[in-house]
């Protein structure tokens, strides 16, 4: 366990977290330009939509960049909540089950008593005053980082409207965009997870579509 003054190395957002915001984002704007009509729509429609495109992710990173800090706060809380537990609490054997119960349960089958013990004699030892009480530079870049990773998603799969005047080549190649980055949003995922990658891929590439179509579908 590092040093009560050491400062911890950890990603502002994990391979997961970058890959699902990303997705959501993608979906999102995905909803959008699928509701176009290839034989209808003109060039003021295609303005239209990808106006509310790109206001509905800036809406929605907003968003999901607050609840992000929510759950920071969430995580700040209960660690001090476990610190000021132990510190009420002398007996071994209860402490000893504080520190598991805020343990992943595939961690604490592997640990013996005497490390849960070790575990808890450190933190036990560290005054309640070292745990943090705020908001860190990590947890706001964090939090700037899910806002763009769902607002940015969306421009990829604009451009092909942007820089082509007829509506049906740009929607097939916005689409062609779209899956693209699904299938490498699958691959990217499937690896972290320990997954087949191209499996995962075809079943992200699948779920979208089917997402996209259902939202469409009910008016979204």
């Amino acid at each position: 366990m590092p040093a009560p003054n050491a400062k911890p190395s950890r990603r502002v957002l994990d391979p997961g977290d970058r890959i699902a915001e990303a997705l959501f984002g993608l979906i999102m704007a995905l909803t959008f330009t699928g509701s176009l009509s290839v034989a209808d729509a003109g060039r003021d429609d295609v303005r239209t939509v990808l106006i509310g495109a790109l206001g509905c992710n800036l809406a929605w990173g907003l968003i999901d960049g607050i609840f992000y800090l929510f759950f920071r706060m969430a995580d700040i809380g209960l660690d001090r909540a476990l610190l000021e537990a132990l510190h009420r609490t002398p007996d071994p054997v209860d402490g000893r089950r504080l520190v598991a119960d805020a343990l992943p349960t595939s961690v604490v089958a592997v640990l013996q008593p005497d490390e849960l013990d070790g575990l808890r004699a450190r933190l036990s030892a560290r005054p309640i005053e070292t745990a943090r009480g705020r908001l860190s530079r990590e947890d706001w870049l964090g939090a700037l980082a899910v806002f763009l990773l769902v607002f940015l998603s969306t421009f990829p799969l604009a451009l092909p409207f942007l820089f082509m005047d007829r509506v049906a080549p740009a929607m097939r190649v916005s689409n062609a965009i779209a899956i693209t980055m699904l299938a490498i949003a699958g691959i990217a995922y499937g690896r972290h997870i320990g997954r087949s990658p191209f499996l995962t891929a075809a079943t992200m590439v699948s779920l979208g579509v089917v997402l996209v179509a259902i939202t469409i579908a009910l008016g979204g």
